[in-house]
């Protein structure tokens, strides 16, 4: 039946396995993505949407390397709203509302239309390894499938266990069997394991809902986009968003379930989001607040399906109902189906190479919440990742990995396999400290390039990047050489109460102003004019604004970057032995060990080694 020897194996189609398989298969790799259920591709399993604080730099990051969750989000999008616009744009984020039905279908369209993949649908009980190298998978009917590397991205169905109230039931998902035999395999070769849980909240009825209780929150008044291809177009019309509160009484309701409630009865005993907590959870920690946040979303365009955004829970399904019909708006509510709770087999990722190569098995990757990460577009960003790796490997050419002052992408995969984690992890704009130079803005001026030399971004992306980086920087020379004289300036400048000039001055020195916006310098003659004979479009015109207002702040975090680096080029011996540096705290040198960090740098991240133990190591190293 399988003959042939494939490339690449992707174990999983949600959205790490479907980053995985595209990439693999777009850069020339014979692939195959096994799932349990091929009507499930892409599925979201909780919120229908895509990017927001840090995961929208994500999804942008993505695109800009030739993955497919930009395009797919855009196609699929009901709503967009770029968040955090009152902050600086280091902090703008992209998020889209989504048609759950219309992403999964979208994603599969484009696979199927993707050369070099096939696809098949049964459970992978096992894998087949050789002399520390894997070789293939074993499926639950006992077929054997042969293959160069193996992506897993199990997902939460790795020994997945539902909690509703004081039921539970095997499963991966609602409705989904769990996947068995991986976990017990991995755990005989050496690798460790843990438990993680997730939840998600009650979908209703819409048709059931009071929304003139409730708080109305539409889309941006002139939306855009995740791609930065023009074969997606923004929005024209959107769905909105509501947003309405719990209340002291719909507290007390849920309180009343709380002794049937796996997650305070000990039945789960493994950690959860932390910023992402059920609303049981957030009663409990937050006994203090009278009233939560709900943000009532809709499942897509034409369904009556809602998602209840913020009342995740694995309370009894009858406390559920009561308490919620207790909320404003939802007094006649139907339940489409309760909220759970899922607990699941994750690997620890300090046990993984940067490449998301495992350190213990040749050619096999984890991706996704195998690693302990939560959401979409942490899973995505990882299988991207694996699935360039693993084809690079396959082609016997150098590894592929991000620096954390190149990509969000680059941040995630250093914390993972250099922190670990031991409760689920998700992305924020603070745990990049380069987020000045990783904006939603440039993420094609920082890796198209990239997705190029590999063979994943095309070559129409690459010249519209170069396009939009050289009319940017064209018009940021624009402001350096043209003056404006008093007269013109100081009606602008005194309009936003800004300190008048005595003389002519640079447009560039002006705009750098912090009151001082696009919107203004167009007031001044000859800039409107520009950008007319140059065709800039939005795109170009916010590039070229960032770049004057921020040029002092790009160029110091450009300059830490440059200096932190340099500890990225020395590299550790591979098999260093930490054992013989007896100067080295006897914890640095355990974490080192168990590590095995590549560089210097990354060396210099581990939680427990401190500034004297590098010192020790340079000189140890003889630098």
């Amino acid at each position: 039946m399988f003959n042939d020897v494939y490339d690449v194996i992707v174990v999983g189609a949600g959205h790490a396995g479907s980053e995985a398989a595209a990439a693999a298969a777009n850069m020339g790799s014979k692939t195959l993505l096994v799932t349990m259920n091929l009507q499930n591709i892409a599925q979201m399993s909780c919120n229908p949407a895509m990017g927001g604080i840090a995961k929208g730099q994500i999804v942008r990051e993505i695109d800009a390397l030739g993955g497919y969750s930009g395009i797919v989000s855009d196609t699929s999008a009901i709503q967009f709203k770029m968040l955090n616009k009152s902050k600086g744009p280091a902090m703008w984020s992209p998020r889209v509302q989504s048609d759950r039905m219309r992403f999964a279908e979208d994603w599969r369209l484009m696979l199927e239309n993707t050369p070099n993949l096939d696809f098949y649908q049964e459970m992978v009980s096992g894998l087949l390894i050789t002399n520390g190298k894997v070789t293939g998978v074993r499926t639950s009917l006992g077929i054997e499938i042969k293959s160069k590397t193996v992506v897993l991205t199990n997902g939460t169905f790795l020994n997945g266990l539902i909690h509703v109230g004081d039921k539970n039931f095997g499963g991966g998902r609602a409705g989904e069997r769990a996947a068995t035999g991986i976990t017990e395999q991995l755990v005989d070769l050496g690798f460790d394991s843990g438990r993680m849980k997730t939840g998600t909240p009650p979908r209703v009825d819409g048709r059931s809902l009071d929304y003139s209780k409730m708080i109305e929150q539409p889309g941006d008044d002139n939306p855009e986009k995740f791609s930065y291809l023009d074969i997606t177009k923004p929005l024209s019309e959107q769905r909105s968003c509501h947003m309405t509160y719990t209340s002291p009484e719909v507290h007390d309701l849920l309180r009343e379930g709380f002794d049937r409630s796996p997650m305070f009865n000990g039945r789960i005993k493994s950690l959860g989001p932390r910023y992402c907590p059920s609303i049981e959870d957030k009663i409990n920690r937050f006994a203090d607040k009278d009233r939560h946040q709900l943000f009532v979303e809709p499942e897509g365009w034409n369904t009556v399906e809602v998602y209840v955004n913020g009342f995740s829970t694995s309370l009894p399904e009858d406390v559920q109902f009561k308490a919620l019909r207790s909320v404003a708006g939802f007094e006649n509510v139907k339940f489409f189906r309760p909220g759970y709770a899922i607990e699941y087999d994750y690997f620890p990722p300090t046990q993984l190479k940067h490449t998301l190569e495992t350190k213990l098995v040749e050619g096999l990757y984890f991706a996704g919440q195998i690693n302990g990460t939560t959401g979409y577009e942490e899973a995505a960003s990882q299988g991207l990742m694996a699935g360039i790796n693993a084809s690079l490997k396959v082609q016997e050419k150098e590894a592929f990995t991000l620096k954390r002052d190149e990509a969000y992408i680059g941040v995630l995969i250093d914390d993972l396999i250099t922190k670990g984690t031991e409760e689920p992890y998700r992305m924020f704009t603070s745990r990049a400290e380069y987020r000045t130079l990783l904006r939603q803005d440039n993420a094609d001026l920082r890796l198209t390039p990239k997705g190029f030399e590999l063979g994943l971004a095309s070559e129409k992306r690459l010249r519209r990047m170069e396009e939009k980086h050289e009319k940017a920087e064209r018009f940021v020379k624009f402001f350096a050489e043209t003056s404006v004289k008093p007269e013109e300036a100081n009606p602008v400048l005194e309009s936003k109460g800004s300190s008048l000039v005595k003389q002519s001055d640079k447009m560039f020195k002006l705009f750098s102003r912090p009151n001082i916006t696009i919107d203004d310098v167009r007031k001044f003659s000859g800039v409107e004019e520009y950008i007319d004979e140059n065709n800039l479009d939005n795109e170009v015109i916010e590039q070229a604004e960032i770049q004057v207002k921020y040029s002092g702040y790009i160029e110091k975090e450009k300059n830490n970057a440059d200096k932190l680096s340099r500890l990225e080029y020395v590299k550790i011996p591979e098999n260093f032995d930490y054992s013989k540096i007896k100067s080295m705290s006897f914890e640095a040198r355990e974490k080192l060990k168990k590590i095995q960090p590549t560089t210097v740098s990354q060396a210099s991240r581990i939680s427990g080694v401190s500034p004297n133990d590098i010192s020790v190591l340079l000189v140890y190293m003889g630098r």
